[in-house]
């Protein structure tokens, strides 16, 4: 397979649910990130995400072709894997390069979650289909009495399906299983928030976002945050115990947004004007059966892996950006790979890590301060670290790791190559 580089692509400012974007869909969101990767290259090869569907749109990435203006002959499809899902776009892309007369692709993905999908129960819109099919004027006398309880509302955060719980819930749960202390969740958000502020301040954002709404940069990370503050906010998810410790400051908040990413071999990448520097060494995808273990534990079985087949110990890793779903989410699942039994038992690796250095994790902010618009979050991350690994000596290298619903999980393995 041809060598495969990333180069940063551009994403709007991440904006709170509710907020400044909730006039936008997911396709409107992905128009200006489409226009402006566009603006520098034609790609040969659109992949894209959206997790939260719309019921009109099949595929948002061929749509967003179309709204944006681009050419309607570049392929464009879109793909779904949760919170991973421009993650994994960039590694089905990955196996493209060099077929098909495929060099430069884009990949990237948009969320729209101040805007939840209302569907009707399965068995309710099959008897009004029925009905239509017959008696149009009956079916629609029907469709007047239909009534809250018919629909599928999301009232639970979006559950898992095979659970019926929220992420939150089922982190919860995790977090208890693995002992980990709310002032270290709290510690972990707080971080968060001073790497966000100090990219902002140090303008590290600034090529990585284009303004829409008036919007120039994102508006979730609060400079104002304090382990004071961050310890008065009460459980978000097990209020009744007197044991929860997850809350909505050390928690990704609900966020609007979209944001893209190049994936090239080298002809590709000398056709963004730029020489090869950022490669993408390996990646592995994790799963684990989430009724039995912690939903959001995957990547401490990809990372492992990763490591052990490419020889590597934690501390050779110079950057680690880890999608930040939740402050205990990345506490755990760093205790867990880092634990030689669990390493051996659950991601079946023996090889010695060495140590973790948490003084190289996001080091500009991660979800919980920038926010997580599902399927845009993989996107952002990997432009993020590779920007970041961009500055530093060639030969260092990063793991970029994003959990996902369902109990998966994506990490790739990343090389500053000149």
């Amino acid at each position: 397979m041809n060598e495969v580089f990333l180069s940063p692509g551009v994403r709007t400012p991440f904006a709170k649910a509710g907020g400044v974007y909730a006039h936008r869909s997911p396709i409107e969101l992905s128009i200006p990130v489409l226009k402006a990767m566009n603006s520098r290259a034609r790609p040969d090869l659109i992949a894209w995400g959206q997790v939260i569907p719309e019921p009109t749109v099949s595929n948002i990435a061929r749509e967003a072709v179309y709204e944006a203006g681009l050419d309607p002959s570049i392929p464009a499809y879109s793909t779904v894997m949760a919170c991973s899902s421009s993650f994994l776009a960039a590694i089905q892309v990955a196996g493209m390069l060099g077929s098909g007369g495929n060099h430069l692709t884009m990949v990237g993905g948009a969320e729209s979650m101040s805007h939840a999908p209302l569907a009707l129960k399965y068995k309710v819109a099959e008897g009004l289909l029925e009905k239509f099919a017959k008696d149009p004027l009956a079916a629609a006398e029907a469709m007047g009495h239909i009534s809250t309880e018919d629909f599928d509302l999301p009232t639970k955060g979006w559950a898992n399906r095979q659970s019926g719980k929220s992420m939150g819930v089922h982190m919860e749960e995790t977090a208890k299983e693995f002992h980990i202390l709310r002032a270290d969740q709290d510690e972990r958000a707080f971080r968060s928030h001073q790497g966000a502020v100090r990219g902002q301040d140090s303008g590290f954002f600034n090529d990585l976002i284009v303004p829409l709404d008036g919007v120039e940069r994102d508006n979730l990370p609060r400079r104002d945050t304090t382990l004071e503050k961050l310890a008065r906010l009460p459980p978000a998810f097990d209020r009744t115990s007197g044991m929860g410790s997850l809350t909505a400051g050390n928690s990704s908040p609900l966020t609007d947004g979209a944001a893209a990413l190049w994936v090239a071999d080298s002809e590709g990448i000398r056709r963004l004007g730029q020489e090869p520097v950022v490669r993408l060494v390996d990646w592995e995808i994790g799963a684990l059966d989430l009724r039995t273990e912690g939903l959001l534990m995957a990547p401490a079985r990809a990372i492992p892996r990763l490591l052990a087949r490419n020889r590597l110990k934690a501390n050779d890793i110079a950057l680690w950006e880890i999608h930040e779903a939740f402050a205990a989410q990345v506490l755990a699942n760093v205790q867990a790979l880092m634990d030689p039994v669990y390493r051996r038992e659950k991601a079946r690796v023996d090889a010695d890590l060495g140590t973790f250095s948490w003084d190289r994790v996001n080091p500009n902010g991660g979800s919980i301060a920038l926010g997580h618009p599902f399927a845009a979050t993989g996107a952002r991350i990997l432009s993020q670290a590779v920007k970041e690994l961009t500055a530093m000596p060639p030969g260092s290298k990063a793991v970029v790791s994003v959990c996902a619903d369902g109990g998966e999980g994506t990490a790739a393995l990343l090389e500053r190559v000149s």
